[in-house]
């Protein structure tokens, strides 16, 4: 049986404080592509010292990059990874196991393990936070939608055991710089689907909801004083998305 070959698909944005242990952890690739979104920081000279295989791209979104990484990457499988993310010697090792059998499976999920203000996470619903990373190449058809992109793929899905470990969020103030960026896409997915108008009722309701299930219901508190915080930040999160459709509907009202 002929050996199989994998590319590693890295997208990534100014991530010159991430992007170097990333590479570091898939040079048992045999293919390293990166997709570069317009970048100003040093994250193409960094990724230039592990592969020559970098591709440059302005606007767009996840699922436009994803995408250029399937069309560029010229191996039988396929991982993406993000520059926050590290591949541990155990999970490559069950990763060229899979692909080198004679496995049914075109597509594995793989868990994460999610270390969130230096803490890693076993409740709140960040274990085992599975995600469809590692693909049969020619199966995989394309990545669609603007915020949560998901794959269109052909054949059976099937499960890794060994976990991607994913430095979430370091800081409060990398979290909230997120959420004003990520909450605006969110808000503008919302607005298009025509959303219910947005009311006192419907802030309680959903802020309530996303704080009791994320401490209460998936034990965001069994993680300490961090899973505390998160939890909070997770109502902070959605109510912030909400608010910005709330603007968006007032505004259309007023025109």
């Amino acid at each position: 049986m002929n050996k199989k070959t994998i590319s590693a698909v890295i997208i990534a944005k100014n991530e010159e404080k991430n992007i170097d242990d990333c590479l570091k952890s898939v040079t048992w690739c045999d293919e390293i592509v990166v997709v570069d979104t317009d970048s100003t920081d040093k994250t193409v000279k960094i990724a230039e010292k592990f592969t020559n295989t970098i591709y440059k791209t302005k606007g767009g979104n996840y699922s436009d990059w994803r995408n250029l990484g399937l069309e560029k990457a010229k191996t039988d499988w396929i991982i993406y990874i993000d520059c926050d993310e590290r591949c541990s010697d155990k999970l490559k090792n069950e990763i060229l196991e899979v692909i080198n059998s004679e496995t049914k499976y075109s597509l594995f999920v793989i868990p994460r393990q999610n270390i969130i203000l230096g803490r890693l996470m076993k409740h709140g619903g960040w274990w085992p936070d599975y995600v469809k990373r590692l693909y049969k190449k020619n199966h995989l058809k394309k990545w669609t939608g603007d915020l949560h992109e998901e794959p269109i793929y052909l054949g059976k899905l099937g499960y890794l055991e060994n976990p991607l470990i994913h430095l979430k969020h370091n800081n409060l103030t990398d979290m909230l710089e997120k959420t004003n960026t990520w909450s605006a896409v969110e808000a503008q997915l919302m607005f298009k689907a025509n959303h219910p108008k947005m009311n006192t009722v419907r802030f309680i309701t959903a802020m309530s909801r996303e704080l009791w299930k994320r401490l209460f219901v998936e034990k965001g508190y069994l993680d300490g004083q961090e899973g505390i915080i998160y939890s909070i930040y997770q109502m902070y999160s959605k109510s912030i998305s909400y608010a910005k459709l709330w603007e968006m509907q007032e505004n259309k009202l007023k025109i």
